[in-house]
């Protein structure tokens, strides 16, 4: 089992008797604990926010150099950021803790990004989230790691997504922010994994929020265009609680937020939605900034029924022709406010649709607008940040002030005014922002002494007959010999928890047994194995799905395998289109030729949690137009890769960030046989030693190592992989793992 699993397994059997469902949710009044504030929605309750302000001077509290792309939130005297920290080879991803009154630190955590095409300059679009019940944090990095953090910013647990599901993430960086629902901490991402999840999803993926555990993912509408970030709702309408958010396929998506089925979808772009929507009555409104399914106009704001179930084709009312691409809408009565892509805010009457009004800011918008106190308070790619008050037939413009010139941005705009990207927090009579550069607090000098709550929702309870039945946890992550225990849990058709139930248990593609009670024993022969253990109840079925993790030492020729087959488990082998062929006689592992998107791939076989290994192979590939693979071999997050037509060798932990990469000239031969030596170790300083080479198959190994480099921020464990940007095709063979401890100490 891993590391993490094994860890938290005794803290999922105890929290498994608590009330599984949600609620009760209280935010007190003053928290801002998501990305759009208590009600996920953009407003706040709170009156006599400032109406002007003025750098150093008139309502200005403090500026603190850290700056980024993601909204700040903020709890009880803390405000918690997530932005880059260090430039070039020590860039990191980082979550900090800020003194409210002050802007001083009062504790930062770092971690790295691997296996991403997000650049440097776009890391951290996420927003953390805090949790009212618990105080901890929540993060989703730009590689696809989901990170547990308590209050005091000591790491609880870690999930990584980028390996155990292959995240597709890419040089736009766009992120999704955590939600927090109940004992759940929701994420999406698009990914792909094996059996029946192997395909490039954009998925909702539900996690325990104390362990880690992953409780159900869910994957609504078709194969996703692009990333996406737009901001998760939960509304309740016609007495059915609904997670309603815009994913990467074009569509907005009603899920159940503790099951996860899915309740309905509205495609609507060809391309990602980023925007969040906003919910009156039934009403939910949605917008884009991209090409319709139909017509010929970009750009679509429109009012859906949310009381539907299945696909729904037709809207309230909508207006096609103007771009929301990024900022979200806010509801003030029965206005409806959003920015669009070139900065200018519009009005809409939310019962007809019809234009209201509109007032130019800047030329380009990604922040999201806030409304508190009968004002919006919003910044600008262009670097102002205004303070409007909207009305019936116009907004005012009460502050408008223009950031300093940038001369540290998080995103490479130096020279220009610091750029806002991202929305405000609203927080005891103060708003904070961040820009490029730094994080920005205005308001009042003290801090209001609030009481009460924004929000207090009474705990959700089932009631009627059975029409879900969850087994947890899923997607699990294990070694042979493992001994896991799951539950089955029945839920109403509104999607309400009911209560736990005795079920009837089987396994499918596993090797073990399964007791009466729902414990599982898996057989100790070393081997790659995927799965499901079924449960039976109450005339329903539910599944949990497992791999079963190979430990070291791995030899694998692929000769047990037909063709046509794959390796049970082999994260995003299938969504990558590898495939077991014969070549000249020897069975291998072969990448066909794919001029798609899907001709770069990563694979992954083992567990995150795997450290201090040497990962060999042999790879081999064609020359066709002057064009040859790139082909390497991962281990720990650190890959050794041939390019092919630049004739390089490589090691890359992070490809698109360059400076930490190390590059050697290396002349391949086309149709020959090659191979590749990795080894990874953990240095007792907290270091990471990375060594790398590469020869003919048919020569002996060189003595020396090619490439060696000690990571001062090193990853001290992952997932064993491979890369791959093959159009032509590419063959792989031999593939030998082993722990370092039986390499020695200097092979």
């Amino acid at each position: 089992m891993s590391k993490r699993t094994s860890l938290f397994l005794g803290l999922w059997l105890g929290a498994a008797s608590l009330a599984a469902g949600q609620g009760p949710r209280q935010v007190a009044l003053g928290d801002w604990p998501e990305l759009r504030g208590p009600h996920r929605d953009g407003t706040s309750l709170e009156t006599g926010l400032p109406d002007t302000w003025e750098l150093d001077g008139e309502n200005f509290l403090w500026r603190a150099p850290f700056g980024g792309r993601s909204t700040p939130v903020v709890m009880g005297d803390r405000v918690y950021v997530q932005n880059p920290s260090g430039r070039g080879a020590e860039l990191q991803e980082r979550v900090m803790a800020l003194n409210a009154d002050t802007g001083e630190v009062i504790w930062e955590f770092t971690f790295n990004l691997f296996q991403s095409d997000v650049p440097s300059h776009r890391v951290g679009w996420a927003s953390p989230a805090l949790d009212p019940e618990t105080g901890n944090i929540y993060v989703m990095s730009g590689g696809a790691m989901v990170i547990a953090l308590n209050p005091d910013g000591r790491e609880l647990w870690r999930r990584s997504f980028g390996e155990e599901w292959a995240a597709f993430t890419t040089h736009g960086g766009r992120t999704g922010s955590p939600l927090i629902d109940g004992d759940l901490v929701i994420v999406a991402a698009a990914v792909s994994s094996w059996g029946s999840n192997w395909n490039r999803a954009h998925r909702l993926m539900a996690l325990d929020k104390r362990t880690g555990d992953i409780v159900y993912v869910t994957a609504p509408g078709t194969r996703p265009y692009d990333t996406a970030y737009a901001p998760p709702m939960i509304a309740t309408i016609d007495g059915q609680r609904l997670l309603i958010q815009g994913l990467g396929n074009g569509g907005v998506h009603a899920v159940q937020p503790q099951t996860g089925a899915v309740v309905w979808s509205f495609p609507a772009a060809q391309r990602a939605i980023n925007t969040g929507v906003v919910v009156s009555g039934d009403r939910v409104f949605m917008s884009h900034g991209d090409e319709n399914l139909e017509g010929n106009q970009m750009g679509l704001i429109a009012a859906i029924a949310g009381n539907r179930a299945g696909e729904i084709s037709e809207t309230i009312w909508g207006t096609q022709g103007m771009e929301f691409g990024y900022s979200s809408p806010v509801l003030d009565g029965g206005r409806l406010y959003q920015i669009d892509t070139g900065s200018t805010l519009h009005a809409f009457d939310t019962g007809s649709g019809a234009h209201l009004w509109e007032l130019p800011l800047g030329n380009a918008q990604r922040a999201n607008p806030v409304l508190a106190d009968g004002k919006i308070y919003v910044g600008t790619n262009g670097g102002a940040f205004f303070i409007i008050r909207p009305g019936e037939t116009g907004g005012e413009v009460l502050s408008q002030v223009t950031l300093p010139v940038s001369v540290e941005s998080c995103c490479g705009s130096e020279g220009t005014a610091e750029q806002i990207v991202a929305g405000a927090a609203i927080s005891r009579g103060r708003v904070f922002f961040a820009s490029s550069d730094a994080v920005y607090a205005i308001g009042s000098a003290e801090a209001r002494d609030l009481t009460g709550f924004a929000v207090d929702e009474p705990a959700v309870r089932g009631d009627g007959a059975p029409a879900h039945l969850q087994v947890v946890p899923t997607e699990m992550v294990l070694d042979p010999g493992d001994t896991v225990e799951l539950s089955a849990r029945l839920f109403d058709a509104a999607g309400r928890f009911l209560r736990e139930v005795d079920a009837d248990w089987s396994l499918d593609g596993l090797s073990g047994e399964v007791s009466a009670d729902g414990v599982v024993t898996l057989s100790d022969e070393s081997r790659f194995e995927a799965g499901v253990i079924r449960a039976a109840a109450e005339g329903l079925t539910g599944e949990s799905r497992a791999r079963v993790v190979h430990p070291f030492p791995i030899e694998e020729d692929f000769e047990s395998y037909a063709d046509g087959d794959l390796p049970p488990g082999w994260v995003n082998a299938q969504a990558g289109r590898f495939t077991i062929s014969t070549l000249e006689g020897n069975t291998v592992l072969e990448k066909p030729p794919d001029n798609t998107i899907f001709g770069r791939a990563r694979l992954f076989f083992g567990s995150a949690d795997m450290a201090d290994y040497t990962f060999q192979a042999d790879i081999r590939a064609p020359l066709r137009r002057r064009q040859q693979a790139d082909v390497g071999v991962t281990a720990q997050t650190y890959s050794l890769v041939l390019y092919g037509t630049t004739r390089r060798l490589k090691l890359e932990p992070w490809e698109p960030e360059i400076e930490r990469t190390v590059t050697l000239p290396f002349t391949w031969d086309p149709d020959t046989w090659y191979r590749v030596k990795l080894r990874v170790d953990n240095l007792p300083d907290g270091q990471v030693r990375a060594r790398g080479k590469a020869w003919a198959a048919a020569d002996p190994e060189p003595d020396a190592w090619m490439i060696d480099r000690v990571d001062p921020i090193g990853n001290r464990s992952g997932s064993p992989g491979l890369f791959l940007d093959a159009e032509n095709g590419a063959y792989l063979d031999n593939f030998i793992l082993t722990s370092n401890a039986e390499e020695g100490s200097n092979p």
